[in-house]
């Protein structure tokens, strides 16, 4: 997985995912070698997360890190390719979930949350700006450098260490230009030795979950919806739904976020109620344009 350059976190996710399934298999059912799995195992541990509730999604993902395991230990010959139980267990039917993003409203009291009197509010006030803004991954936001950040664009280092750039508007300008300011007096006198354009308090990269709680704390201040997981991935399909909203077409956004293909970016199509569909409808209409 790093030879594909996978993320630390989802090669970290793989790995606990695999060990989670064998020491089930080893305690349900005495099994010490893989050759001893059977596609049994395997049906009864999706059972057994079932009734822990978890979703087709989940479990889909769990098949997916099983399927690579699985096939990394028939290409080094641990097992043989009949031995391989994933190619026996189908993909659960994932149901169709509506995505429920942020408001309008709420996404500027969220901004509005943050002000520039100290390196750490200006800092977090940029953060959640351009989460909104440019629809950036956490993991993203985090690795980005000094000079990533210039003049109206964003490099951004996706998945699989793919470039894409993202513009940058006035309004996130102004607020970026301002943290800067304040960042760099801020680390004037202090031993910086990594380059990244957000740091922590200490002045080195900032993590993804100090990321994820500067989000969670600015919905709860700004008193976002219960129901609503404020968290950047949140932010992201508030960024995908809202361009939608504005006409941009799926190709256009599907390039701008860094997604694969187009069907991902067509799921949050399909999440946009029928209001917002019929107003996105009437603002296109052939007798009004051509009049």
């Amino acid at each position: 997985m790093q030879v594909r350059n996978y993320s630390k976190r989802t090669i970290k996710t793989c790995y606990n995912s695999t060990l989670k399934f064998i020491a089930y298999c080893n305690h349900e059912f005495d099994v010490k070698e893989i050759e001893e799995l059977l596609p049994l195992h395997l049906k009864r541990y999706i059972t057994y997360l079932q009734g822990l509730g978890r979703s087709e999604v989940y479990m889909n993902s769990i098949l997916k890190y099983l399927r690579g395991y699985f096939k990394y230990c028939v290409m080094e010959g641990y097992i043989t390719e009949k031995q391989n139980i994933t190619q026996k267990v189908r993909w659960l039917r994932e149901k169709k979930t509506l995505i429920t993003t942020f408001t309008d409203a709420e996404v500027q009291k969220m901004i509005k949350v943050w002000d520039y009197k100290n390196f750490y509010n200006a800092r977090n006030k940029a953060i959640i700006a351009m989460l909104f803004e440019t629809g950036i991954r956490n993991n993203e936001l985090c690795t980005l450098k000094v000079l990533d950040v210039r003049g109206t664009i964003i490099k951004v280092l996706g998945k699989g260490n793919k470039e894409r750039y993202v513009p940058i508007s006035s309004a996130l300008k102004k607020i970026l230009i301002r943290y800067e300011r304040i960042r760099n007096e801020y680390i004037k006198d202090k031993p910086v030795t990594d380059d990244y354009y957000f740091l922590s308090y200490r002045s080195r990269q900032l993590t993804i979950e100090a990321v994820e709680r500067v989000v969670k704390q600015t919905g709860e201040t700004a008193r976002v919806r219960k129901e609503i997981r404020c968290s950047p991935h949140t932010c992201r399909h508030y960024y995908c739904q809202f361009l939608l909203r504005q006409g941009v077409d799926s190709y256009s956004i599907s390039r701008l976020v860094g997604h694969s293909n187009t069907n991902i970016t067509k799921i949050y199509l399909q999440s946009l109620d029928d209001e917002k569909i019929v107003e996105m409808g009437s603002n296109v209409s052939p007798l009004m344009i051509l009049k």
